[in-house]
């Protein structure tokens, strides 16, 4: 059956009248989901048994967290102090261990990263182990702890006893001299 232009069931979408409600559900569900991705992410604290991974990294009651504000050098990094090679990727991870020192770490969500870790402030007995590794010379400010990395680089704490290169450039080098991977 043929139906001419002006015949009152032909829609815009041809014989399917239904098409334009399907279009309209699905465009509201897209913006739904657009909505939904940009809220921002509620609060929620993490706590039990943790592992250090590295100097920015633990693993706190099975949950992967990165520690808010700061960025440590990579466990095989290699800094220059006193003319000779220093491993400050794990000095980092042994200043993370001594602060926690087998106390309770409870972490507050802040953020979730592209790699899907939890991104939190993070503190045992009390004290913010971002914070403190950053004031120790043993990780740079990346969003916060400025006033702390300050301090850190004035006084040659930790890294800035040396030459050393920011773990973001690292990886970026070491990306490029083996993949993709890091």
């Amino acid at each position: 059956m043929f139906f001419r232009k002006t015949d009152p069931r032909r829609t815009r979408f041809g014989r399917r009248p239904w098409a334009g409600l399907v279009l309209a559900a699905f465009g509201a569900i897209i913006a739904s989901a657009l909505y939904v991705a940009h809220l921002p992410i509620a609060p929620i604290t993490v706590a039990g048994l943790t592992r250090v991974i590295d100097g920015d990294s633990l693993m706190v009651g099975g949950t992967e967290i990165r520690l808010y504000g700061i960025d440590a050098p990579e466990l095989n990094q290699r800094c220059r102090r006193d003319g000779r090679d220093v491993s400050c990727g794990k000095e980092a991870s042994r200043q993370l261990v001594a602060l926690i020192a087998g106390q309770v770490v409870t972490c507050e969500r802040r953020d979730v990263d592209r790699y899907s870790r939890t991104v939190a402030v993070c503190r045992a007995g009390g004290v913010d182990l971002g914070q403190s590794m950053v004031a120790a010379g043993h990780a740079v400010a990346f969003g916060a702890y400025g006033r702390e990395e300050s301090s850190a680089r004035a006084e040659l704490k930790g890294i800035w006893a040396g030459d050393f290169m920011r773990p973001r450039d690292w990886r970026d080098r070491e990306r490029q001299r083996y993949g993709q991977g890091l």
